[in-house]
């Protein structure tokens, strides 16, 4: 019955009068269960339905097949009816379209007999069956429930009062239900004929079409039926619920069938979403009780039951398919006109069909099961009296009182007639089991009817049995049954433990039960009671027997043969009787204490007087009492043996002391012997009298030496602005964490200051000695100082490292102090208890922006000028620009009228005194950069770093044109200063002059920046200064106009015209800093004058060397002078085997776009071996020898790689060949034709696989790249020592069977010219090698530079984890800072640059006026080049040259001049006609002095010799060292000849030279000057080859074609010349040419026109490009003129 299926009937109604006045058809046949409905449209389709029930009233109740309305409740109200009397619940609705006879199947016509439906019915007979009990042990209760579900909401139809919308929820227990719906008791039909009548006019009713009284809701009318059965055996009362849903749906309908409109349509809308639901949900249940077993790996959401999609179907849900019994009334129209719907209707019917219910009976588990058992009760004793064993079940009762037996034994036992029992059992088959079984069962009925409050008792008395047991045993438990302790037992002997620890004492208790109770070990033979453990245990070691006799209960001890036992310190072998109180000692380290309750009980009754011990019995009294008992004096013992100890220490302590004596004795021997033999080694040197030192005479070039030298190191050898960096980076470090912990915003840097123009130190930040010894310094000072970033103020502070040191003190204090001071008060705390926050300064409310300078050499003529000057801070960027005005004007001149806007000062007296001007220049030697005869390079280096004469200029200053600045400057000043040698008229000594000085505009400075004001004055005058008025600045509009108006009047000294001529004005530029300025709108302004090194875009970093695993680590000796460098061109590539056999170049993917970058395309598990090529200019002094070895390492998925990790996967390649080679075609270039260049390759094996690396045994991932460092070490013929290449290599690995081809860049898809790919396999690494000569070891500058300095950095600080990867600047900082002072040099030269061109374009104009005198001292000298105005000087002086020296020194000035350029070129046209050389050489030989001064510019950078050539000796001025450029030779080839046979005459042995080589890969510039096509003359055929060339200072990368990916031969611009003439290109007809002349060669380059040529010549050499073109403009600008 649990799972039954739905039950299903369909019922068929007459024609209603609608159907009659269309004259319709009946199209529903019924056969016994079966239903069948014919197609009026297809007379042939019939479709055939098998159901429960089918019931026919179509025709009038005469029909024999009629079914009425009692044979519908026959056969489905009563079944029903009777479930809900077992227990089940019970539903039935109606289903159908509108007006097939819902309403009247469910409810019927109760005021017409015989019509009721199926409720009414199931009503009554339900109130009749209840009337008709007999059993007083049963009694019911019924309530019931009406409601309907209109629209999606629920009304209640039996209380008036609920009219509005109930909420349907859901009990986890009970399902879903209906909140607040009223529940009405009822206690007859009658009632439930009341509250129906009444319900059933509540409903909403409306007519359609189809039916005049439509119901419009679902009507679900609810009775819950209660039985209750009182038990009198056991006085329980059990009760079974059971719940009638009886559901009247509302019709399904069609719109265009009902005619609805409006509020009908929206009814039946709604009525159809739930219709439509509840068919959902019955298919969805017919086809999990369908196809359940056939896949049954479905998943659970396919088996999803949609039963909250609708009202109607959630309340239903338990009644569809769950715990009820269910039948469905189908209700039928006959009619063909509803063919569609009457089909839809048997479908859904067919469909429910199928679906099963699990209804279970609803009432207590407990009840059931005491009813089930009962019934078992009931069959088995029915069995028991079916075999004949009746009396056995009633002699049971009997004796048990009708409770069960615990046994059969007792059961037997009982009945007295065991044997005869016996028989009868063993004689029935099962009858034992049965009896066995009965018993069972009637002993859980007992303890389920077993009541609370017996089972409350029940659990009390085992309490307390428990707790009696426990406190006999010595376990005290509270009220609530927790443990409170353990005390000794009241009743039973035991054994308590006594230890030498007083807190381990009486923790144990072993209890001595009746009879006799074993002790032994784990692992004797039998089981032992109490298990003891020791050496001096045995197995079994003694047993305790407890006995009662007349006297009470005794123990007595036995001890086993050989057991050590000892009872009251004294030993026992036979049984002893135990008193309480004594002691036992088992073995040597097992003492227990003897309790017996009971004795001692009745002892204290005996004696109640007895006195306690003086002495505690513990384990001390027992240890005692054994060792008096056993005769042995402990404190005897004790000296003896202490005795004992002190003579072996004796002995012991002589030994050593032998031992130690015997030691120093052999080695003082040893020693002796040692020094004998240094004396025979080195005997002493007789002393000599120290003889006075006799004064040297020096010559005039060793004066000269030791000035310069003096000079020079003065400022290296009192500080090390290394040791100060390294040495004060953990005080740096700890004030940086303290600051962090304190959350003070304050941050600590090294910073270097040095005093220069633009940044001069301030008095404080100068130690005390040096401003006593600034007199005597040559040199601009640089200190280190700490720069404060206070970011909380917005401020920046220089602190001194003595200040930073006395600060952190303070800071130390207060971090100690930071826990007693609350935070709300730590800050004014501080300021009370130390006198000021030790992590601020005051700061200014103005800020110093920057500083501008203003050159006054326009007063010299005078003419106005207006200067535009960079206002430049102190680490030389560019803040802004500064509009100011400098003109003379006449004492007696009245100031114009400007008008509003204009502050205009009076007129400002100031006197030049020549003492204070004097003292100015001897202490600012760093001032004047032009005056002294330092160079600007030593003025860059600072100190503690040395002067690296060897070091070429950096690609930033060959863009920068760093060469030549002071040449090109100091013609422009002479001539100036030439000019007029003569005070001009306004400028007599004694007159006063009177110039005018206006601020007119500020521009470009930032926003962060607010009130800007500017000041001025003399650079030797601290002591005042002119200012102009505040100005609010806002980043955006026009500049700022100050239009400050100052006149100043000055007595003209000789120190003022010196001024004038040499020293500008200073402008301050001051602005209050704002912490949190505006948006920067005009940062697109301002561009800075030069991007930083900082900027450019990273690139492949330069990894150190790969240690080397075969050589032996030799220290590297020191380098000393350069002896000279070559730039190496380094060609990487990795074979792969390939299936031929043959090792071939792998894919190299050249995409970066970058020269020496390249990605290796390798395939996974290949051989592959590695080929290093080297190819660089020939030379004598650069010659390979064999490669020691060749390593790779530092495997990683990233560019860096940390060196300061060891790597264990180095591998040392094994090398296969070596040796110079002949270049490949493609590598071989014009340059190769007449000087060839040097080619050397090797190559190594290298097996992936023994890295052991998974970066190399894998695929590479997708956007995943493997970065190797690669070092060869290599020796040379000339070193002391290998050198060594490195190179980081990029690769990818695909699988071995991938196709790869080399990417193609834009260049190479879109060039021209050819490409094979294999061309490109390979990186390229340029190199630059320097072999210098070894230092000497014993000078003090090599000492200094070997010394040691403690980097205290990388010391652990307090703190030092929440810095965050912070550490101090050390060796970056002194780099940068050179770089701060280049730019400030640079910055400082242009703008003195700028002065002169502007003052002479000012005075070019003043000429076009008439005034030729000032033209031909002024404009002339001018006009021209460097080089030409000092040999034009010369010449034009040559009427005063007196002496042979003066004579020889032009003599040679002009012999460079023409051989400088004819050597070179003529080396480059070496292919050119002789006769072309020939007139060449005697046309320059006969006009030299007219080409040299109008056609030939030669910068000093290219011409070392014109430098030194104001000196008639090269000795008198120390050379610098030059590597890279020759100078030239002045001898003739025969004397050259000469000189070298007479040379090679006299050596007879030649002496090798023996370098230190270093190689530096040269990092490639990210800047293109210029790229593009361009001629070269190749020297042997005297032809023009076409090359692709890229320009990235210093280096020129010369490729085959634009689509070539590899370079294939480089030019060092930093150590070539740029020449250029026109008359050497008219001589040969060779336009648009230029040369570029390197220490080895001369290479002649030709451009496409004119235009291209320049080009190419500013990217080469920006200065001579701008030279050119500056003489071209004054060349037309003097054409235009005449």
């Amino acid at each position: 019955m649990a799972g039954a299926s739905v039950k299903v009937a369909v019922r068929v109604r007459p024609f209603n009068s609608r159907e009659i006045g269309k004259d319709s058809k009946c199209i529903i046949q019924m056969s016994g269960n079966t239903t069948t409905i014919a197609n009026p449209k297809q007379a042939k389709d019939n479709k055939s339905f098998n159901f429960d029930y089918s019931y026919w009233s179509h025709t009038t109740p005469e029909d024999v097949n009629f079914a009425s309305q009692m044979r519908v409740y026959k056969d489905i109200g009563e079944e029903m009816l009777l479930h809900a009397f077992e227990g089940y619940n019970v539903c039935i609705f109606a289903y159908g379209q509108t007006g097939a006879g819902k309403s009247y199947t469910m409810m019927g016509k109760q005021d017409v007999k015989d019509q009721e439906g199926i409720i009414p019915l199931l009503c009554e007979d339900l109130f009749t069956k209840i009337n008709y009990n007999t059993d007083n042990s049963m009694s019911y209760s019924v309530e019931v429930s009406y409601m309907e579900i209109y629209c999606e909401r629920v009304r209640d139809l039996l209380n008036p009062k609920n009219k509005g919308n109930l909420r349907v929820r859901e009990h986890p227990l009970m399902g879903p239900y209906v909140e607040d719906l009223s529940k009405l008791a009822v206690t007859s039909y009658n009632d439930i004929q009341d509250l129906m009548d009444s319900g059933n006019k509540a409903r909403t009713v409306a007519a359609t079409n189809m039916n005049e009284t439509s119901s419009r809701s679902h009507a679900v009318f609810n009775i819950i039926f209660t039985q209750k059965r009182h038990d009198a055996d056991t006085e329980n009362t059990s009760e079974k619920v059971s719940k009638i849903s009886l559901v009247d749906l509302a019709g399904s309908e069609r719109a265009d069938s009902t005619g609805a409109k409006g509020t009908r349509l929206k009814e039946g809308a709604n009525i159809n979403k739930s219709l439509t639901t509840l068919g959902k949900v019955i298919s969805a249940l017919a086809e999990v009780d369908s196809g359940g077993n056939k896949n049954k790996k479905k998943k659970k959401v396919e088996n999803f039951i949609p039963y909250r999609d609708s009202v109607l179907t959630w309340l239903l849900r338990e009644n569809l398919g769950g715990n009820s019994r269910t039948a469905m009334v189908a209700a039928l129209s006959p009619a063909d006109i509803n063919y569609d719907e009457t089909l839809s209707t048997l479908r859904y019917a067919d469909r429910a069909k199928q679906i099963r219910c699990n209804a279970v009976i609803n009432e207590d588990p407990n009840n059931r099961l005491v009813r089930e058992l009962k019934e078992e009760v009931s069959r088995l004793k029915d069995l028991l009296y079916a075999q004949g064993l009746g009396d056995i079940i009633e002699m049971t009762n009997a004796m048990t009182g009708m409770s069960p037996s615990p046994s059969l034994s007792a059961l037997s036992s009982r009945a007295g007639s065991i044997a005869s029992l016996h028989d009868r059992i063993m004689f029935s088959p099962g009858s034992e089991e049965a009896i066995e079984r009965l018993k069972e069962t009637e002993k859980i009925i007992a303890e389920l009817n077993e009541t609370w409050e017996e089972k409350l008792r029940r659990t009390e008395a085992i309490r307390m049995e428990r707790e009696a047991l426990l406190a006999e045993m010595g376990v005290a438990m509270r009220e609530d049954g927790g443990t409170v302790g353990v005390f000794s037992p009241k009743k039973t002997p035991h054994l308590v433990n006594l230890n030498e620890d007083p807190l381990m004492s009486e923790c144990l208790l072993y209890y001595i039960k009746d009879g006799i109770t074993r002790v032994g070990r784990l692992d004797a033979s039998s089981r032992q009671d109490i298990v003891l453990s020791g050496h001096f245990i045995k197995d079994e070691h003694c047993t305790f027997t407890s006995s009662t006799g007349p006297t009470g209960e005794t123990v007595v001890l036995e001890p086993c043969e050989g057991a050590e036992t000892y009872v009251n310190g004294k030993r026992v072998t036979e049984p002893t009787i135990l008193k309480s109180g004594n002691r036992i000692i088992l073995g040597k380290s097992h003492v227990f204490r003897f309790n017996h309750p009971v004795q001692a009980r009745a002892e204290r009754e005996r004696t109640p007087c007895a006195e306690t011990p003086a002495e505690p019995v513990d384990w001390a009294f027992a240890q005692r009492e054994l060792l008096d008992k056993q005769g042995i004096d402990m404190k005897q013992e004790m000296e003896q043996r202490l005795q004992e100890l002190e003579d072996q220490y004796r002995k012991e302590r002589e030994e050593a002391n032998n031992l130690l004596e015997q030691q120093r004795l052999d080695y003082e021997s040893k020693l002796e012997a040692l020094q004998k033999q240094v004396d025979r080694c080195y005997p002493e040197a007789p002393e000599e009298e120290e003889e006075p030192e006799e004064e040297v005479q020096w010559t005039e070039r060793e004066r000269e030496l030791a000035v310069w030298s003096s000079r020079k190191w003065r400022c290296y050898q009192f500080t090390s602005l290394r040791d100060l960096l390294w040495g004060n980076a953990i005080f740096l470090k700890e004030a940086n964490a303290i600051s962090v912990e304190l959350k003070k915003k304050v941050q600590f840097q090294f910073v270097l200051l040095t005093d220069t123009l633009y940044s001069p130190l301030p008095p404080d930040l100068l130690p005390p000695e040096v401003t006593k010894d600034i007199e005597k310094r040559q040199f601009p000072r640089t200190i280190v100082a700490v720069e404060v970033q206070d970011q909380k103020n917005g401020a920046t502070h220089y602190w001194t490292l003595e200040k930073l040191r006395q600060r952190l003190d303070l800071m130390r204090e207060m971090y100690d102090r930071a826990a007693d001071v609350p935070n709300n008060t730590a800050e004014d705390g501080e300021s009370a208890m130390t006198g000021g926050d030790p992590f601020y300064d005051r700061f200014p409310w103005f800020r110093l922006v920057g500083r501008a300078f203003v050159y006054l050499s326009n007063l010299l003529y005078p003419v106005p000028l207006v200067h535009r000057v960079a206002i430049v801070s102190e680490k030389g960027e560019v803040k802004g620009f500064l509009r100011v005005a400098v003109q003379a004007i006449s004492a007696d001149e009245e100031a114009p009228d400007y008008g509003s806007g204009v502050r205009q000062s009076g007129t400002a007296k100031i006197s030049f005194e020549d003492q204070q001007y004097e003292k100015f220049q001897s202490e600012s030697c760093s001032v004047g950069l032009s005056r002294s005869g330092i160079s600007q390079e030593e003025l860059r280096f600072v100190e503690g770093e040395g002067q690296n004469t060897e070091m070429g200029p950096s690609a930033d200053e060959v863009n920068n044109n760093t060469s030549g600045g002071e040449e090109q400057e100091a013609p422009l000043k002479a001539g100036l200063e030439g000019a007029l040698e003569a005070n001009p008229e306004h400028l007599k000594i004694g007159n006063i002059f009177t110039f005018r000085v206006t601020v007119l505009q500020a521009s470009s400075i930032s926003a962060e920046y607010a009130d800007i004001f500017c000041q001025f004055n003399f650079i030797h005058r601290h002591d005042e200064a002119f200012s102009t008025e505040p100005l609010k600045n806002t980043g955006r509009g026009p500049p700022l106009g100050f239009y400050h108006v100052q006149n100043i009047a000055v007595d003209v000294t000789k120190s003022f015209v010196d001024y004038i001529k040499t020293q500008p004005i200073v402008f301050e530029v001051f602005g209050h800093y704002q912490k949190q300025p505006f948006l920067p709108l005009c940062k697109d302004v301002m561009s800075p004058l030069r991007p930083c090194r900082r900027q450019f875009p990273r690139v492949m970093p330069l990894s150190k060397p790969v240690p080397a695993t075969k050589l032996t680590a030799v220290t590297r000796p020191q380098a000393g002078p350069c002896h000279c460098k070559y730039d190496l061109m380094v060609f990487f590539e990795i074979c792969e085997l390939e299936a031929n056999g043959d090792y071939i170049p792998t894919a190299v993917d050249h995409r970066g776009g970058m020269p020496c970058h390249g990605t290796f395309l390798l395939h996974q598990g290949l051989q592959r071996r590695i080929t290093v090529t080297i190819v660089h200019e020939s030379g004598g002094d650069l010659e390979w020898k064999e490669v020691r070895e060749l390593v790779v390492g530092r495997l990683r998925n990233t560019p860096e790689s940390d060196e300061t990790i060891v790597d264990p996967n180095i591998l040392s390649l094994n090398i296969l060949s070596a040796g110079y080679v002949r270049p490949m075609p493609d590598d071989r270039q014009f340059l190769d034709s007449d000087m060839p260049r040097t080619f050397y390759r090797f190559e190594a094996a290298w097996d992936s696989s023994m890295h052991n690396s998974l970066l190399l045994n894998r695929v590479t991932p997708y956007g995943e790249k493997i970065y190797m460092t690669l070092s060869a070490y290599l020796d040379m013929e000339s070193c002391t020592q290998p050198a060594v290449i490195t190179k980081d290599v990029c690769m990818v690995f695909y699988s071995r069977d991938t196709k790869l081809s080399a990417s193609r860049s834009i260049r190479n898809l879109f060039g021209t010219g050819s490409f094979r790919a294999a061309d490109g396999n390979r990186v390229t690494g340029v190199y630059e090698v320097t072999l210098c000569n070894p230092a000497d070891a014993g000078s003090p500058g090599m000492q200094r530079r070997r010394r040691r300095v403690l980097d205290t950095s990388v010391a652990y600080v307090r703190g030092e984890e929440n810095l965050a990867g912070w550490r101090p600047r050390s060796d970056s900082l002194i780099l940068d800072h050179q770089w701060e002072l280049e730019k400030l040099s640079l910055l400082q030269d242009v703008e003195k640059t700028k002065h002169y061109l502007l003052l002479r374009e000012k005075l070019e104009t003043t000429l076009l006026m008439g005034q030729e005198a000032l033209q031909s001292c002024a404009t002339e000298e001018l006009s021209e080049s460097p080089q030409t105005s000092e040999v034009a000087r010369e010449l034009s002086s040559s009427n005063e040259i007196t002496t042979e020296r003066q004579r020889e020194l032009a003599a040679k000035c002009l012999r460079l001049l023409l051989h400088s350029f004819n050597r070179e070129y003529s080396h480059v046209c070496v292919s050119a006609s002789e006769s072309k050389i020939s007139e060449m050489s005697v046309t320059t030989l006969r006009d030299s002095p007219s080409i040299c001064a109008l056609n030939t510019i030669t910068p000093s950078s290219t011409c070392p010799s014109l430098v030194e050539g104001c000196y008639s000796n090269a000795a008198l001025r120390p050379p610098t060292p030059r590597s890279r450029a020759v100078s030239p030779n002045p001898d003739t080839p025969q004397e050259a000849e000469a000189k070298k046979s007479n040379s090679g005459a006299s050596e007879t042995k030649p002496r090798t030279r023996r370098f230190v080589p270093d190689i530096q890969e040269i990092r490639v510039s990210p800047i293109v000057s210029k790229k593009g096509y361009i001629h070269f003359l190749e020297p042997q055929t005297n032809g023009w080859v076409k090359r692709y060339v890229v320009v990235r200072r210093p280096y020129v990368y010369i490729y085959n074609t634009e689509r070539d990916a590899v370079e294939r031969a480089i030019l060092n611009l930093s150590s070539a010349q740029v020449e250029y003439s026109e008359d050497q290109q008219a001589m040969l007809k060779t336009p648009n040419t230029f040369a570029v002349c390197t220490e080895h060669r001369g290479i002649l380059l030709q451009a496409t026109n004119d235009k291209e040529m320049h080009d190419w010549l500013y990217a080469f050499n920006p200065l001579l490009a701008g030279t050119i073109r500056s003489k071209l403009s004054r060349r037309r600008a003097g054409q235009m003129r005449i």
